[in-house]
């Protein structure tokens, strides 16, 4: 949390929605093809090499496999990266990452390409983007623009058929403003989020309850799903019965579906981040063992669904490019169990099914999700108080007027605050 005149470079993405004609479907869906063999030939090399572990390049496959000249080199070297990256976070972090798997034609397609010389062109005018070997531009749907160095696209085809363009920015994202607030979030499955905010002396709690789109779009999945399996298609592995057209149809109804569901959970996610972002200074969340969480059979669908890492996710990042503090709790900080007003920890509270309790020490009802929220708050509060550089006296009407413009003079003098923070609490 500094002010800085010069602001940092940040890597941001743009999404976009693609439209290209048939003959930019022939050539995408040979570059698909093409990465995914490369892909899964380099994966099944590593798999099964005993010993020595030979360093091969896609170039070296272009002589057995002539077609590979045809699509664009820098696709094919980009699918060596990201499956030597993914070998890396695997052996680093198993429990994290899964080992690389092969490939299938059936679900989402992407390659990614570098900017490099002028290779590709981004016509907001003409509302196009141009891609190595491919001479005619594709349409692209440009509901915003973007000012800053392209470093890399990365087009992907999902299963309902629909392409996007994803277009990797270095650009220079302007710092908020300075505000005198802070807030804990406790996240839950009822209630999505429970934010405690304030500072100091007012504060507020807001419940978020969980949108549940999956639950809402449940009926017509299930039907589209029944009407799926009467179709003509394979029912085992080995079967070579063909897939019937009806079958085709009706599998891209079900991805559409999907995908709009997942549209609508992102839409969510985005838009509350930004609005907790833009409202507070420090923000504390609790560190989930979701993987942990995911074993419980009862659960797993519905706190799949949620998608709360991806919301502490996007409030890291967010967090970074607007110059925010971002603290993630421990672990083992028994945000729950432990009693905001005394402090007082209540060992029964490890079972889920307990949602509210009295403090045997102060006397205070306690709801679950919001005193774990206040412990969040707490935690920020104390932060927020290092920032200012004071204790939170009760301020003057005037006082609270001018409270963002003494905070931004406290930055100043002070840049150093929130490296040292991020050094300490980034336990990813």
């Amino acid at each position: 949390m500094n002010m800085k005149e010069d602001h940092p470079m940040h890597l941001k993405a743009y999404k976009y929605r693609l439209y290209p004609n048939k003959q930019q479907e022939e050539y995408l869906s040979k570059v698909f093809g093409c990465v995914r063999f490369i892909w899964n030939r380099m994966l099944d090399e590593k798999m099964n090499a005993t010993g020595h572990i030979p360093q091969v390049t896609p170039a070296q496959y272009k002589e057995e496999y002539p077609w590979l000249y045809e699509v664009d080199s820098l696709a094919l070297a980009n699918t060596q990266l990201h499956l030597e990256k993914a070998f890396r976070n695997h052996f680093r972090d198993p429990k994290r990452f899964k080992k690389p798997s092969f490939k299938k034609k059936r679900n989402e397609q992407s390659f990614t390409t570098n900017h490099v010389n002028g290779n590709i062109k981004i016509d907001f005018d003409n509302s196009t983007v141009k891609i190595p070997k491919l001479n005619i531009p594709i349409k692209v749907k440009f509901h915003r623009k973007f000012e800053g160095t392209v470093k890399s696209v990365t087009i992907r085809k999902k299963p309902s058929g629909r392409y996007y363009v994803s277009i990797l920015v270095e650009e220079k994202i302007e710092p908020l403003k300075p505000v005198y607030s802070a807030c804990g979030i406790d996240v839950g499955i009822k209630d999505f989020a429970t934010i405690t905010q304030g500072n100091g002396v007012t504060k507020k709690r807001i419940h978020k309850p969980n949108p549940e789109y999956l639950e809402k779009s449940k009926m017509m999945l299930t039907k589209l799903q029944r009407q799926l399996d009467k179709k003509v298609h394979p029912r085992r592995k080995g079967d070579k019965t063909k897939k019937s057209k009806n079958y085709i149809k009706y599998a891209k109804r079900v991805a559409k579906l999907h995908e709009h569901v997942s549209n609508q959970r992102l839409d969510f996610l985005h838009k509350l981040s930004s609005t907790v972002i833009h409202e507070n200074q420090v923000i504390v969340v609790e560190d989930l063992n979701v993987e942990g969480m995911l074993k419980n059979r009862h659960l797993a669908k519905t706190i799949s669904s949620v998608s709360w890492s991806t919301f502490i996710n996007m409030l890291q990042y967010k967090a970074d490019w607007y110059d925010r503090e971002f603290i993630k709790e421990d672990r083992f900080f028994a945000s729950t169990q432990k009693c905001s007003k005394c402090g007082y920890k209540n060992p029964l509270l490890k079972d889920l099914s307990i949602r509210e309790w009295i403090c045997p020490v102060c006397g205070t009802h306690h709801d679950r999700d919001e005193n774990s929220s206040d412990n969040g708050y707490e935690v920020a509060l104390i932060r927020l108080k290092q920032l200012v550089g004071q204790e939170l006296p009760e301020p003057t009407p005037v006082e609270r007027d001018n409270m963002d413009d003494r905070m931004a003079t406290y930055l100043k003098s002070e840049p150093s605050l929130k490296q040292e923070a991020t050094t300490s609490t980034s336990g990813r």
